[in-house]
């Protein structure tokens, strides 16, 4: 659920969306123009340094983003604090493993690159651990899921799998948004049916978190589209260019706010009415801004996600 390349889309977001996976780490050393992602971390680094570095290299950021906006579903959902904490750790751990696998795939063109931040390429720690960590993260993802319920853990693992083929595939295809679509989607999916009794999620939860992953890809991505196109990415983002994709980003995320505005039956109330404007000043803010403030729109879409999550918390997750 995943934000990935700065927001998992499994989820980022508010991420990624808040910025997903498919959603970056805090700026570390530069990176050393052709450095291998398999040289060993400098002499002096020690084991602090590389366990520093490894804690970097999952993208924390948007990890904690996702696993925030999975525990605040899973709570305003009602699961209760021991099902929540379950929750909360799975999606955590699906984070982890797609941040370390995107770092660790993407270490040898980072270090080409010189880009800051990224341990495996800098030398910090080694893409074979960094690798190691990432699997492993998978291999708990996979029980802790499945101990939310048959089916929400097989959504959840669903959407860890696609950010995963984003980072090894999609990320420099025109699909590049599929599996943010996916990730975000299946988030509050995941939440509803690891309720009592599996409930199915609303329609217009699932339909929101698509948009907001979707719009959580365009806003991750806008910032370094010209440095992705150098190194040969393609994505959908990369393809429209960064005037196309400014463009473009307010649609999803005011769409996304309409839908929980609009889907539940009946007329639209107070609280749906004022989150159509503050998301609709937000989602207009981010890209307009976006020359002055590198991350303006990704900031936007976090406060679009941020009203969207207490808009949809009122309204309830799953249900007819």
């Amino acid at each position: 659920m995943d934000a990935t390349d700065s927001v998992s889309p499994a989820g980022a977001g508010a991420a990624e969306a808040a910025g997903a996976q498919p959603i970056g780490p805090a700026p570390a050393r530069a990176g050393r123009p052709g450095a291998g992602p398999s040289d060993a971390a400098p002499a002096g680094a020690g084991r602090r340094g590389r366990v520093v570095g490894l804690a970097l290299a999952c993208h924390p950021g948007p990890a904690l983003a996702v696993t925030a906006l999975g525990c605040a579903l899973a709570l305003g959902s009602g699961l209760g604090g021991p099902r929540s904490a379950l929750v909360t750790a799975a999606v955590l751990t699906g984070q982890l493993s797609v941040g370390w696998c995107n770092d660790a795939y993407d270490a040898r063109r980072d270090a080409d690159a010189g880009r800051r931040g990224k341990p495996a390429a800098d030398g910090t720690v080694e893409a074979r651990a960094v690798w190691a960590a990432a699997v492993v993260a998978l291999a708990l993802c996979v029980p802790l899921s499945l101990a939310c319920g048959a089916l929400a853990g097989a959504v959840h693992l669903a959407a860890v799998a696609a950010a995963w083929l984003y980072n090894l595939r999609l990320k420099a295809t025109a699909l590049s948004w599929l599996p943010y679509v996916a990730g975000f989607g299946a988030l509050p999916a995941a939440v509803a049916l690891s309720l009592p009794g599996g409930p199915w999620p609303r329609w217009w939860t699932v339909t929101a978190g698509a948009l907001l992953g979707f719009a959580a890809h365009l806003a991750d991505t806008l910032p370094d589209i010209a440095a992705d196109r150098a190194a040969g990415i393609r994505g959908l983002p990369h393809r429209l260019g960064a005037r196309g994709t400014r463009l473009l980003l307010p649609a999803p995320l005011l769409g996304a706010t309409a839908v929980l505005a609009f889907g539940p039956p009946g007329p639209v109330d107070a609280g749906g009415a004022a989150a159509l404007v503050l998301a609709g000043a937000a989602a207009l803010a981010g890209p307009a801004l976006g020359r002055r403030w590198r991350k303006a729109a990704l900031a936007g879409a976090v406060a679009v996600t941020a009203v969207d999550l207490a808009l949809l918390l009122a309204r309830g997750i799953a249900g007819a």
